[in-house]
């Protein structure tokens, strides 16, 4: 199998692919563009079942949602910037998201393999010393960028469903490659899980794009911490500040009363937990007692039930709060990832695979994290619940300048994108 030659030829492709991208960044369930790439992509591969639209997540399960009038924006901006009319047509209402299904009609596993699709909601630097700007490929869409490698991971399926077509005599069983939308915030994975996709899945393979000061796998990462997003609006009544003080409600008072008291929430003496007000914003005049205040919020935990704990304490404080002023509160979910852990027992098939990567990839075995959050969780859990293996794999290399995810300038060593695909095709080539 000349499997790395082939892909060493197709590399360039799948750089200009990734700088499109990067270009054209979507947040989620507004990634109509790129979602309609990746149908295509695959149909003309000749050899997938392409499904989107609302098969792809469960409606009930989408958390996050932006309003219709904001996606209808956005299903107008992809089909100007050229995605395929035929493919948003199916994915109006924010039903963003594909799954291509590779059948070899021969009996083995049934393989998915995750890639999040998603940008971040951050304005890309236009300093001279960014490489996206310098290469004239950095976002083009206000407010948006892929910030944290989600153009990358994207491509890395692309490339991966590429190549397996090509080798699919050789492959066995059944194989998912799930595109999912809206991974920032841990709102995309759990309707995933929803709609069917992880079910009689054997084995479940995810990955995320890091920067390192060397070229590195690791087989499998721990540690992330369970999360629930929260959208807040307290509600009061409107008044003159000066003349008739005592007729209003004032809402303002009352969400900053519950942004100082979340953080007074007690600490967990089970593990670590985590409280943050991102956003608060109340628009009146300075002579008017504001009537509407808007809160986002999160809570982490490094368990479920950490977590769990923090949600119900936050949202008592979310109440009380509004309580004490006189005012309501709505709040609603806008996101949520659990905790879980890879399966160890497919380590060492990963790195068997790296080792037989023939550029300079250093395997460590495992690696734990204390910071972020993955909705790809859910994916795992629900694979090792049915029995099967999960795991969520770290993929690293020097970048080109100093940077991290989710900052204005973060970029990755564009040669990741080959060694993701040929670790991803040697897993799915060699199962049986």
């Amino acid at each position: 199998m000349h499997l790395q030659k082939h892909i060493n030829q197709l590399a360039p492709k799948w750089t200009s692919i990734r700088r499109d991208l990067h270009r054209h960044p979507e947040a989620g369930w507004t990634e109509y563009r790129t979602s309609a790439i990746i149908a295509d992509y695959l149909q003309q591969l000749g050899c997938y079942e392409v499904h989107v639209g609302p098969t792809v997540c469960k409606s009930s399960a989408r958390m996050g949602v932006p309003s219709l009038e904001e996606l209808a924006l956005c299903e107008q901006r992809a089909i100007t910037e050229g995605a395929n009319p035929r493919w948003i047509e199916k994915m109006v209402g924010g039903y963003t998201g594909v799954v291509g299904v590779l059948k070899t009609n021969r009996p083995g596993p049934t393989i998915a393999m995750r890639f999040d699709i998603d940008c971040i909601e951050l304005t890309e630097s236009n300093s001279s010393d960014h490489r996206a700007f310098q290469e004239n490929f950095a976002s083009t869409h206000p407010g948006l960028m892929h910030g944290c490698g989600h153009d990358g991971h994207t491509t890395i399926g692309l490339g991966v469903a590429e190549i397996l077509a090509h080798y699919q005599t050789e492959l066995s069983g059944e194989v998912r490659l799930l595109f999912q939308p809206a991974e920032e915030g841990c709102r995309g994975a759990k309707a995933v899980v929803e709609a069917g996709w992880l079910d009689q899945v054997d084995q479940l393979f995810c990955a995320h794009l890091f920067p390192n000061d060397n070229f590195q796998v690791a087989g499998a990462i721990h540690g992330f911490l369970a999360t629930t997003k929260i959208d807040a609006t307290f509600h009061g009544k409107a008044s003159h500040a000066g003349a008739t003080p005592e007729l209003g409600k004032n809402a303002l008072l009352a969400a900053a009363t519950a942004t100082v008291q979340l953080n007074t929430i007690p600490r967990h003496s089970g593990g670590a937990s985590r409280i943050n007000v991102g956003t608060l914003i109340a628009e009146s005049g300075r002579n008017v007692i504001a009537d509407e205040a808007t809160m986002k919020l999160e809570t982490r935990g490094e368990t479920t039930e950490i977590n769990h704990y923090m949600r119900e304490q936050a949202v008592n404080i979310l109440h009380a709060s509004a309580q004490m002023y006189d005012v309501t509160c709505n709040w609603r979910l806008a996101g949520e990832g659990d905790h879980g852990t890879s399966s160890r027992d497919l380590i060492p098939l990963i790195g068997e695979k790296v080792d037989q990567i023939k550029q300079k990839v250093t395997f460590i075995p495992e690696m734990t994290i204390r910071a972020g959050s993955e909705d790809a969780i859910y994916m795992l859990n629900k694979v090792q619940e049915q029995g099967g293996q999960a795991v969520y794999m770290g993929i690293s290399g020097p970048p080109p300048a100093p940077t991290a995810p989710h900052q204005k300038n973060y970029d990755f060593h564009e040669d990741l994108i080959a060694i993701g695909v040929e670790l991803f095709s040697r897993i799915a080539l060699s199962t049986e």
